[in-house]
């Protein structure tokens, strides 16, 4: 084997130093790793064609690259990878080598690196449950908390099967050392000291925005007390186990009994498997993830970085997310998980037509480092946590800029994540991002469609406050943001910003059918510190607490958006400061129900003139009941707007065109067109995947 893999190395770049033009490798799921590489079929002798992984024509291209170096300008080697399922031993690694390579799909096939294991050798029990023997398990610690089911994310046991429980008592931290509270009081019979691998039972502790995962360390029955090995931040506030916030309970195996689930015994080494209607072990895929990370690039963020590479048409598949002992309890957006896809010292990456399904945390990550890297046409679908993080957080814990992140270059910058498809989020931690965006300025989100999440759609920004941030000159163009929250967690925007951003651009995207579960399911929300925003041009509408808010920020500016139908207030302001907080003018408020105004308006460091509102329902008042000629005799603001009705011309089915004789015209309203907001391009790669089922309950009938 040893002589046969020696002939193809030298083969493989014979061949390729013949082609000057055009360097080229491939992989098929036929081939073999002793044969050339060069052929994209293997021939009619059956002794050379491509390779069969692309761990080796990895391998090949660097050695060429190493006995025959070339100016920048040379053609790059291509790596061509044919149709079918790759499982991969290890994560794909780029290295400063690799760089100036292609690698993508063979023609239009659909190629799949896969993180997973399929699991096989099923025996059917006479309860009709599937189990299969796990030897990797039971001996070497294999752990796993996803399966999917021809192509379906499939759900662990939980209680109670519909609802939530609700926290019985707030207790203390068994030890006051802890940086947290490691325990909470539950109602009667909600959780048993004799439930099978106890410590291997999660339970699901809901927060304002986000939501604590946490294995069970013991359970006192009497007391009625469950115990966690991990904690909870109770000395921020958000992390209390507040009497009455809702919890839920999984991974139980006293609990499986819905087709569909499934319950791995790690001391056994046995998973058992409820099939659905019509699976047979013959005509079903089953396939559990065994790797974190998929493409790992791994470039020095201030050395030798990975440069120019191109990565076409790929779809990688199946990361794992294995708990940790102690859970997972982040204060907001799950910053601390990493992406199937992350990057480190990554200039000119451009990822075209790839999508990244079935995962257990972000899809994309790209870190400390990564400067001008392009995202684009590419699909994220069932997402564990979200789709894409653009630059770090800080090293100091929630909050800001430590020392070594004020004094440094920003960790990523001038990144674009451009006509993507972002859905079906949050599946094991809900509190995640369709976009993150941290400590990094000039990044362009841009013409993506950004769906069925439980929290924030994009999210910019990582500094609390007026403290110095790097996330500035950030632009979120023409992209259709919504169906988020969805009744799950609370305190969220379709765009979230927070600290200082000079030159950050929100416009032209449209955003509608954002729930909270309690308050705060905005549209547009520059919370703390956002200073320097301009939104513009935004059509937002059927969101639950408002169109608009702003918690405290500076000198931000709300101009020539429409803002629709929200449930409770369509404008929010929290907090008043001595300073100018924003501008709100030539803004369209169409609604009816609620009020107009929320909070705190009634002072003059807001700017808020020559806007149009119109109450279907009925007179629209100002703060303190006021009709617009009181409020202007009473604050000085809204002297040039208009009640009058702006004539859009089908706003039930959501056509904001606005009639020729739009009263909306004389106050300098400019329309805009909300159509070419969302991709540029069709989804393609995912789009005949089953549905994604949610992992917890949705929006209430009748939002």
């Amino acid at each position: 084997m040893k002589t046969l893999l020696g002939c193809g190395l030298i083969v493989a770049a014979a061949v390729m130093a013949q082609a000057n033009d055009r360097q080229i490798l491939y992989v098929a799921p036929d081939g073999n790793d002793s044969w050339s590489g060069h052929l994209p079929a293997p021939n009619t002798e059956s002794n050379n064609g491509p390779f069969a992984t692309i761990h080796r024509a990895q391998t090949a291209v660097r050695d060429w690259l190493a006995a025959s170096p070339r100016p920048d300008s040379a053609p790059r080697p291509e790596i061509h990878i044919r149709g079918g399922l790759y499982l991969l031993e290890k994560p794909l690694t780029l290295t400063p080598q690799d760089s100036q390579t292609l690698i993508r799909a063979y023609r239009a096939e659909q190629p799949i690196l896969s993180g997973g294991v399929r699991i096989t050798g099923w025996k059917v029990g006479g309860d009709g449950r599937w189990r299969a023997d796990l030897p990797a398990v039971r001996e070497q610690g294999w752990n796993f908390t996803q399966l999917f089911v021809n192509d379906q994310r499939r759900p662990r046991p939980r209680l109670p099967v519909t609802g939530h429980y609700l926290i019985a008592g707030e207790l203390a931290a068994t030890d006051e050392a802890l940086a947290g509270v490691d325990r909470f009081q539950f109602g009667s019979g909600e959780i048993r000291p004799e439930w099978s691998n106890l410590n291997d039972v999660e339970v699901l502790a809901f927060h304002s925005w986000t939501m604590s995962r946490l294995p069970i360390k013991s359970v006192d029955a009497q007391a009625g007390v469950v115990n966690f090995f991990g904690t909870s931040p109770s000395k921020s506030y958000w992390g209390i186990f507040k009497k009455g916030n809702r919890y839920l309970v999984e991974n139980v195996k006293e609990a499986l009994g819905t087709p569909g689930q499934w319950y791995l015994d790690r001391p056994q080494g046995e998973l058992i498997y409820l099939p659905q209607p019509g699976e047979t072990p013959d005509n079903t895929v089953i396939i559990a993830p065994r790797l974190e990370r998929l493409l790992v690039i791994a470039g020095e963020p201030n050395g030798a970085v990975v440069r120019d590479v191109r990565i076409e048409g790929l779809t990688f598949a199946h990361a794992a997310w294995p708990i940790p002992r102690q859970g997972q309890a982040m204060p907001q957006a799950e910053i601390n998980l990493d992406g199937a896809i992350s990057a480190t010292g990554a200039h000119g990456i451009v990822f075209k037509g790839c999508a990244v399904r079935h995962v257990g945390a972000y899809a994309i990550a790209l870190g400390d480092g990564c400067h001008h890297n392009l995202i684009e046409s590419c699909e994220m679908i069932d997402l564990g946590a979200g789709g894409v993080k653009l630059g770090a957080a800080g090293l100091d814990g929630w909050g800001g800029l430590n020392e070594a992140r004020t004094a440094a270059t920003p960790t990523s910058s001038h990144n674009t994540v451009r006509d993507c498809t972002i859905a079906f989020g949050g599946r094991l931690h809900p509190a995640a991002i369709g976009v993150w965006i941290g400590h990094s300025p000039h990044n362009t989100i841009e013409h993506n469609e950004i769906f069925d999440l439980y929290y924030s759609a994009t999210s910019i920004g990582w500094v609390w406050g007026y403290a110095p941030s790097h996330a500035h000159h950030n632009r979120v163009l023409y992209n259709h943001l919504h169906t988020l929250g969805q009744g799950v967690l609370s305190d969220m925007g379709a765009v979230y910003t927070l600290g200082i951003s000079p030159g950050t651009v929100v416009s032209h995207n449209v955003i509608h059918d954002v729930h909270a579960f309690d308050y705060g399911g905005w549209g547009l929300y520059t919370d703390e510190g956002s200073t320097g925003v301009a939104m513009e041009n935004n059509l937002v509408y059927r969101t639950k607490t408002g169109g608009f808010h702003q918690h405290y920020g500076r000198e931000n500016f709300i101009r020539n958006n429409i803002l629709a139908f929200s449930q409770t207030d369509q404008l929010q302001r929290t907090r008043k400061e001595p300073h100018i907080s924003f501008t709100f003018e030539r803004n369209l408020v169409l609604y009816d129900r609620g009020a107009l105004m929320g909070s705190q308006w009634a002072d003059d460091r807001v700017v808020v003139d020559g806007n149009l509102y119109w109450n279907r329902a009925g007179d629209v008042r100002f703060p303190g009941n006021r009709p617009l000629d009181e409020w202007r005799a009473a604050t000085g603001h809204d002297r040039h707007s208009l009640v009058a009705d702006p004539q859009f011309l089908d706003p039930a089915k959501h056509d904001y065109r606005l009639a020729a004789g739009s009263p909306a015209f004389q106050l300098g309203f400019v329309p805009f067109d909300p159509t070419k907001a969302g991709r540029l391009t069709p989804r393609t790669l995912t789009a005949g995947l089953p549905p994604v089922p949610p992992s917890f309950e949705g929006i209430p009938a009748g939002f």
